[in-house]
């Protein structure tokens, strides 16, 4: 509607932009469920360094696995994660048996979840790490509830030990294309008890996160150096590797010369669309991102004209994920496309008040193995030959 104008002069308009840049959502804030002695119980708290953890959960004597947990991330490139204090087992008058309800948690509407249900409150949130509960149970739901919210990642920790034999008997959790799974345990330093093993999840989000801000969702957090670990629970040989990494079991290594390195980037799912976290985790991130960048679009009218605002600002937006290398493609052509049209639309989908945008990416994945083929030349051979 045009604006009215009723007296002489010169009038200024703001006219909006045909295009709506979709931003991306960020990919690393960690979601930490764990016990602490101290500090509010149920309440995710967002902490930004570890002085803001100790302020409000105390250190390793209260927080223990936790406390290790939090350190380990920020101290290998995390910077904002929120810390769900589920409570003290024991204080909580459950003991050991009854742990795993503390961290599934209840869910009574706003304001009165318990346990994991507390996230569902923090949309910020995109990886969720329950640091050493190697319960079956407990890592369901921390699966159950990322793919639940759909945009959340799950890094999950195997046993300190192994029971009843080698690698080859490690359990493993439920298959799922949301979560991924490290063994061995790390050895840290603890200013009370000196070395100790810890798991490694904090460590690796902290990872993700440091890979995320370096390289992208799109760069595979693996080959990369866990800052703080003195040494491994387990040294795990390669033809140990050759048993647990088709099983989507990521080995952390250490190598002469080259320290303790994650070396492997799988998620615990079956599907080989599936197979590579990064590929999961990119998804997550445009998901998010698409989701959130075209609410606008919501009781606009469904013609042709929305059809190609949509189509032009998801085009632009993908565009820049290849340009940062996160699809494979030499051309944008070859990188993705996005159909939204009378084809995507026919009359019946939009009486039913649906607009319907067809996406397809073609993801980067890791070269996983590099394979070098040597042989010998000819005495005296001509190289070009």
């Amino acid at each position: 509607m045009a604006p009215e104008y009723l007296s002489p002069g010169v009038y200024v308009e703001e006219v909006p932009g045909a295009s709506k840049p979709i931003e991306a959502v960020g990919t690393s804030t960690v979601g930490f469920i764990g016990e602490s002695k101290k500090g509010p119980v149920n309440k995710p708290v967002l902490c930004t360094n570890w002085s803001t953890f100790t302020k409000n959960f105390g250190d390793f004597a209260d927080a223990g696995t936790l406390a290790h947990a939090v350190y380990g991330f920020f101290n290998n490139g995390g910077s904002r994660c929120f810390v769900l204090n589920v409570g003290d087992p024991e204080v909580e008058g459950k003991g050991k048996a009854g742990k795993a309800a503390l961290y599934i948690g209840e869910d009574k509407g706003p304001g009165a979840r318990t346990g994991l249900h507390a996230f569902e409150e923090v949309d910020e949130i995109n990886i969720v790490v329950a640091p050493g509960q190697t319960e079956p149970a407990i890592q369901d739901a921390v699966l159950t509830h990322c793919e639940k919210m759909r945009y959340r990642f799950a890094i999950l920790d195997a046993p300190e030990t192994i029971e009843n034999g080698g690698v080859d008997k490690l359990p493993k959790p439920r298959d799922s294309k949301y979560g991924a799974y490290y063994f061995p345990w790390i050895e840290v330093y603890d200013p009370q008890k000196g070395n100790i093993f810890v798991p490694p999840s904090g460590h690796m989000a902290g990872i993700y996160a440091r890979s995320d801000a370096e390289r992208g969702v799109h760069k595979a957090p693996a080959n990369e150096i866990v800052r703080g670990a003195l040494g491994l629970k387990y040294k795990v040989t390669k033809g140990e590797q050759d048993i647990l990494n088709p099983k989507g079991i990521n080995c952390i290594r250490e190598f002469t010369g080259r320290g303790i390195r994650v070396w492997g980037a799988r998620t615990i799912s079956s599907d080989p669309e599936w197979r590579y976290i990064n590929v999961r985790r990119l998804f997550n991130m445009v998901e998010a991102s698409i989701e959130g960048g075209t609410q606008w679009v919501v009781f606009e009218p469904n013609d042709e004209t929305l059809w190609k605002r949509v189509t032009r600002n998801i085009s632009a937006f993908l565009l820049r994920i290849w340009r940062d290398g996160a699809l494979f493609g030499a051309t944008p052509e070859q990188a993705f496309y996005v159909k939204c049209d009378a084809e995507t639309n026919p009359p019946e989908v939009i009486d039913a008040g649906q607009l319907v945008c067809e996406i397809g990416m073609c993801p980067v994945k890791p070269a996983e193995f590099v394979i070098f083929r040597i042989g010998q030349m000819p005495t005296g051979g001509d190289v070009s030959e």
